[in-house]
């Protein structure tokens, strides 16, 4: 916008409109840029006209209930006396239908990398002390406290409200209370960054579908460990990441420079292909995340410390402005699809009885609705009610597609139950599959890979055995070799999609890929029935 002063009545409603539209786009943020023209054209206001253009973006955000933040000023040199000026402003409204804006960040790294001090620092609102205090509220298990190595997926959150400022456990809140004041909330998956608990961090990065990820490195270590590994995780997945370089304090200017250089030699190469923006002020911070969003191959770099607490604050404006992936639209589309939702974790809470944890991929679940779940170990679908619905720990009436939950299944057996099931919407009829065919690229194998080799495969949520039953016009694979073949599930069929992505990996062999065809048992009522889908393979 080039200036909002003293617009007459018929312009401020069309401003007003135009803003409610713009938010909608953006599910509920929008950045306004003033004193740009609409050509893009850097012109800039004097002071006075910059007061009177805010007032008014003041008053416009006020009729749609949103609030507004200035990101930064700039000085322009334009062919006047009087210094004129640009102001980035964000404009943030929680959506009528749902309670805040969700981003979730799965967040990898070496071991010894400070993952999880990172997130203790953010979430808790107090700097580390440099032997690992701040990340003690974030081990879930005793072993992971004795050894300080993370081996389970936790979940962290840190709230922003419609002000920008962050809402964090410092004021010694409950999550109940974050989630209520924040109008944009960051889910922040602590994954495991040893090498003997990668099977954990493939689960994590697969099932729980991240928007972004944070790849931590060490300015000490620099690039060592799984941090390749990590890396090539994450661009096999096709999920945007960003990367924080962290412990600055321990070492000298030289050192992180280093490990900075080294960074951007690997993102430079060929089969990275992206971007490094090294972010050493706030004005870099906000380019960062508008351009991270819009171009998946800008890929950011934060040089900070845990411990002093240097460039902390960047980060947390990166957060801060960083927009969802999908649009409103595609939202909408996925939420008049079937439901259906993916189960990741399975509790038994005292007094409630099932619970299970997952996200929900496509359209809307409510409280007391009937669905089944399965495929059983013989293929079965089971009927359940949905008792109550739980988002980041308090309570919700109605799930959308893309957000992630527990429901509490009331009575339901647990034994039934096993992480990679499904829940559906009975009249969905789903497919099951034992055999499937995948189009895969072999990462890195020993020797060769051959018929009757023995693989484990992740797909989603879904984690088993497969068996390779044949290569399709080839007798075996060696490393980098494309091919379509065809597994076979060996324990029980699973439910999976065409076009679902795919990794395999066994010891150090490891593959990513597709799915590209189903062999489908189809379930009825009166047990099970072999029929012949339209995904028939022929033999």
């Amino acid at each position: 916008q080039l200036k909002l002063v003293n617009p007459s009545q018929y312009r401020f409603e069309h401003l007003v409109t135009q803003m409610k539209w713009r938010l909608q786009e953006g599910r509920g943020e929008a950045v306004y840029q003033i004193g740009v023209e609409d050509n893009g054209l850097l012109v800039g206001l004097s002071e006075e006209e910059m007061r009177a253009s805010l007032k008014t973006l003041r008053r416009m955000a006020e009729k749609v209930g949103a609030d507004i933040t200035v990101l930064r000023e700039r000085e322009v040199d334009y062919d006047s006396d009087v210094p004129r000026k640009i102001t980035e402003v964000l404009v943030r409204k929680v959506p009528d239908n749902q309670q805040f804006l969700d981003l979730r960040v799965a967040v990898l790294g070496n071991v010894d990398s400070g993952k999880s001090t990172l997130l203790g620092v953010l979430t808790q609102g107090e700097l580390d002390n440099g032997r690992g205090r701040a990340r003690l509220n974030l081990f879930r298990h005793l072993h992971e406290i004795q050894s300080g190595r993370t081996s389970s997926i936790s979940f962290e959150i840190l709230g922003f409200n419609s002000k920008g400022e962050v809402v964090n456990y410092s004021d010694s809140r409950t999550a109940e209370e974050i989630c209520e004041s924040s109008s944009k909330m960051i889910t922040f998956i602590d994954l495991a960054g040893h090498h003997k608990y990668l099977k954990t961090t493939i689960f994590g990065l697969t099932s729980y579908c991240p928007d972004f990820a944070m790849l931590v490195v060490s300015a000490n270590t620099g690039i060592a460990g799984t941090t390749r590994e990590h890396l090539g995780l994450a661009m096999a997945l096709k999920v945007p990441f960003f990367i924080v370089i962290s412990k600055v304090d321990l070492c000298s200017k030289a050192t992180v420079e280093r490990t900075v250089k080294q960074l951007e030699r690997i993102l430079k190469q060929p089969g990275c292909n992206k971007l490094p923006l090294l972010v050493n002020s706030d004005d870099d911070a906000v380019t960062a995340a508008q351009q991270f969003a819009q171009s998946p191959n800008i890929t950011p770099i934060f040089t900070l410390s845990s411990v002093s607490g240097e460039n902390l604050d960047l980060l947390k404006v990166f957060l801060n402005i960083l927009p969802p992936l999908t649009n409103s639209k595609e939202q909408e589309e996925l939420m008049q699809q079937l439901t259906e939702f993916q189960v990741d974790e399975i509790y038994t809470v005292p007094e409630v009885g099932t619970v299970v944890g997952g996200t929900l991929s496509s359209g809307i679940c409510r409280e007391g609705e009937n669905l089944v779940v399965g495929p059983t170990d013989d293929g079965k679908f089971l009927r359940l009610k949905v008792c109550s619905i739980q988002r980041n720990r308090s309570a919700c009436r109605v799930l959308r597609a893309g957000q992630a939950a527990t429901l509490a299944l009331g009575p339901f057996d647990r034994s039934l139950l096993r992480k990679g099931m499904v829940m559906v919407s009975p009249e969905m009829n789903p497919t099951i599959c034992s055999v499937f065919e995948a189009e895969i690229v072999l990462l890195f194998h020993a020797t060769t890979f051959r018929k009757g080799f023995q693989v484990t495969v992740h797909v989603g949520n879904v984690r088993q055995t497969a068996i390779v039953e044949k290569i399709h016009g080839k007798d075996k694979l060696r490393t980098g070799e494309k091919a379509v073949v065809r597994f076979r599930f060996i324990k029980h069929p699973e439910y999976l999609k065409t076009g679902a992505k795919l990794l395999f990996r066994e010891g150090v062999t490891k593959g990513i890929g597709h799915v590209t065809d189903l062999q489908a048992i189809t379930t009825k009522e009166n047990g099970l029935e072999e029929s012949l889908g339209p995904g028939q393979l022929s033999f």
